[in-house]
């Protein structure tokens, strides 16, 4: 059966779903019909929960990781280590990380790296946020979790360097990451050792 003879709603959906990360033609077709297989009622509450998506997910406005309310549950957390930041580039890597359990501190998202090449400098992530953050708060120590790429190693050397004339601790995960690797897709024990061997920078 070919695509154009679907009927227009099922090419909507195939359509829509094909443009998501790692999601082709064929798994969108996929995921359509398996939509059109399930109960309407599993239907709706999917449909819900990603109109609910868009509308209630914002930016914290301390760490700037996802939240429904002004601050994460992270930042709102009182049990959570003040004095500690662990610096990081997507909130995909603070879940990678905070799956670990091992890091009780808070969080600091930048919103990317420092990337010359695609023209991302440091004015267009959250750096300033973050030196903000210090300035303001009582941090003993930054920890610089970064990817172990040309961008993460551009990003961590240019924040080590603006922190140091501050007077703090700051640091870097150990890698057992290959160059190039990326945090939120390493596994658990990895991310936990990297934690545990920083080294200052």
């Amino acid at each position: 059966m070919s695509g154009n003879a679907y009927p227009a709603a099922l090419r909507r959906v195939i359509a829509g779903l094909s443009r998501w990360p790692g999601v082709g033609e064929k798994t969108a077709s996929r995921m359509a019909m398996h939509l059109l297989r399930v109960p309407e009622a599993e239907v709706l509450e999917l449909a819900k929960a990603l109109t609910e998506l868009k509308e209630k997910i914002r930016l914290c406005r301390r760490c700037f990781a996802f939240a429904d309310q002004e601050m994460c549950p992270l930042c709102s957390d009182p049990a959570r280590q003040q004095g500690q930041i662990l610096v990081v580039a997507e909130p995909g890597d603070l879940l990678a990380l905070e799956q670990v359990g091992w890091f009780q501190g808070l969080y600091h998202v930048l919103g990317g790296l420092i990337a010359p090449l695609e023209g991302v400098g440091p004015d267009d992530i959250r750096i300033r946020e973050l030196l903000d953050r210090v300035r303001r708060e009582e941090v003993r120590e930054v920890i610089l979790g970064l990817n172990p790429s040309l961008e993460g190693e551009t990003t961590t050397t240019y924040i080590a360097q603006e922190l140091r004339p501050l007077g703090i601790k700051v640091t870097r995960i150990a890698y057992g990451l290959p160059m190039g690797g990326e945090i939120k897709y390493a596994d658990r024990q990895t991310l936990k050792e990297s934690l545990h061997h920083r080294v200052e920078t």
